[in-house]
Parts: structure tokens; C-alpha cells; sequence
């Protein structure tokens, strides 16, 4: 392939597509922050349940009405709060636990590090997606806030291997351990040193996160183990669809096409920045 051509090529997929990640994450995050303004009616009201119920798009409604005559429009731009909301407390939950015994792993060693180690080994080994099913079917409909702690809860293992494997590759470099050296304690070294080093393994660890945890959370509130109705998620609106997928086709397709394109938006700014922790790292690497 000719210099050209690779030129062209890496301005069209990896950045285009990044550029894109970006405009529907930020897309996503405005309707949701400006739903109540945005939206044309309010996500639980019944505008008439005898002759709008079930509509099909149309001028008056441009996304259609559900069984209840609720506009779908207005609870995709509310859901879109809901559901967006539960998946970055998920990635905060989750962010918080992984961080925390990843660093007391590194930092401690030993039987410390081999005790937490084989816990993490051990939660990994249970799917995730059944511990969630069989953990929210005890509970039943959840609200946001337990359903984004159940959800942080069973995904802080990868964050918890991944902070451990960079913690020890920082404590190896020569400033941290003349830090060590002269006696910095380990709270000081952790908020000075090493917490600024992980933050880029960090950032792209909690994108891919929310990109799990969106599908994740409308699969639960699709069974009814999730948000509980009438408060709109994107899960809950396809479960409006009552067992007629093709015929309210519109209840079905336009909160997919929220929840596909906010995961792969996440997903792609993931793996955008684990690239660029990747390049930083052979730079450094061809540097010395």
C-alpha cells in the first residue's frame, strides 16, 4: 500500500470513526441532560389511550406511541438520562472497587497480593451476565441506584487485574522507587505517583465499562429485573413491545438503535485510548 493511500486510510477509519464515537457519546449525553426541555411530552403521560395507543411514527408523534399512548419519543430522550445514568454509576462502582484492591494488591505483595488475586481469579470465574440474572431475579424490579451498584458489584474484576499489573510496572520505575527510597509514605506515593501514571489505563478501562454496562442494564429492564415501570429506560420501552417485536416494530428499533450506538460509541473511544496508551508506551520504550 502506498504512503498515500495509508495516509488516507488512517484519516478515514481510526480517526473518523473516533470523531464519531465522540459526536453520538456527546449527542447521548445532551439529549439527556436536556430531555425535559427537548422532549415534546412528559415520558409517563397517556395522551389517549383509546385512539393513539399503539401508532405507528407519524407527524404529531415522529417516533410513534406505545400500548399506553405515552409518546416514544419523549421516554427515548428521558431514558436516555436513565439509562446513561445507571451505566456511568456502574463504571464509578466498579472503577472504585477494581481500583482499590488492585492498588492494596501491588502495593502490599505477598500474601496480600496472592489472597486478593485468587478472590479476583474467583469472581471472574462466575459469568457475569447469569450472577446478574440470578442476583436481580431475587431482587425483582430495582431501582437505578441498586441496580447500578449490582452492576459495578460483578464488574470490578478486569479493572482489579489491570490496576494491580500497571501499579507494579510503576513501582519498577526509577522516580517511584527513589520515592520509595527515601521514604514516601504509601498514601502519598499512591495520590502523587502513581494514581497521575494509571489515569490513562483508567480512562479507557471505564469506557469499555460503560459500553458493557449499557446493553447489560436494557437486557435487565427488558426481563422486568431492571428499572421498574412506568419510569422510561431503553430496556423497559422494547418491553413495551408486549410480545409483538414485528408489528410494533417501532418500540423496538429506535431504543436498539440508542442502545447499539451509545455501546459502540463507548467501545470505539476504548479502544481509541488504549492505542494511544499503547503508542505512549513504545515511545517511551524506543526513548531509552
Amino acid at each position: 500500500m502506498s504512503v498515500r493511500a495509508t495516509r488516507i486510510s488512517e484519516r478515514v477509519t481510526p480517526r473518523g470513526s473516533a470523531r464519531t464515537a465522540l459526536l453520538l457519546i456527546g449527542g447521548a449525553a445532551f439529549a439527556a441532560l436536556l430531555a425535559p426541555h427537548l422532549a415534546p411530552f412528559g415520558p409517563t403521560d397517556q395522551l389517549d389511550p383509546i385512539n393513539l395507543a399503539n401508532r405507528a411514527p407519524y407527524l404529531s408523534h415522529l417516533l410513534g406511541t406505545d400500548s399506553y399512548s405515552r409518546d416514544v419519543l419523549s421516554r427515548l430522550l428521558h431514558g436516555a438520562g436513565v439509562s446513561l445514568g445507571i451505566a456511568t454509576a456502574t463504571v464509578i462502582v466498579s472503577l472504585t472497587l477494581g481500583t482499590l484492591v488492585g492498588a492494596v494488591a501491588a502495593l502490599a505483595g505477598g500474601a496480600v497480593d496472592a489472597l486478593l488475586m485468587r478472590a479476583t481469579d474467583a469472581a471472574l470465574a462466575f459469568p457475569r451476565v447469569l450472577l446478574v440474572l440470578l442476583m436481580a431475579s431475587l431482587l425483582g424490579a430495582t431501582p437505578a441506584p441498586l441496580l447500578a451498584l449490582l452492576l459495578g458489584a460483578t464488574g470490578w474484576m478486569g479493572c482489579a487485574r489491570l490496576v494491580r499489573g500497571e501499579t507494579r510496572r510503576l513501582l519498577a520505575a526509577p522516580h517511584i522507587r527513589g520515592a520509595r527510597t527515601i521514604g514516601l509514605r504509601s498514601g502519598a506515593l499512591w495520590w502523587r505517583h502513581l494514581l497521575p501514571g494509571l489515569a490513562p489505563s483508567l480512562a479507557a478501562a471505564a469506557t469499555i465499562a460503560f459500553a458493557a454496562a449499557i446493553p447489560l442494564e436494557a437486557g435487565l429492564s427488558f426481563l422486568g429485573l431492571g428499572v421498574p415501570a412506568p419510569a422510561p429506560s431503553w430496556g423497559n420501552i422494547i418491553a413495551d413491545a408486549e410480545g409483538q417485536l414485528l408489528r410494533r416494530w417501532w418500540l423496538v428499533a429506535f431504543p436498539t438503535l440508542c442502545i447499539v450506538a451509545c455501546a459502540y460509541a463507548a467501545h470505539r473511544a476504548g479502544e481509541k485510548l488504549v492505542e494511544r496508551r499503547g503508542d505512549a508506551s513504545r515511545e517511551r520504550t524506543d526513548g531509552r
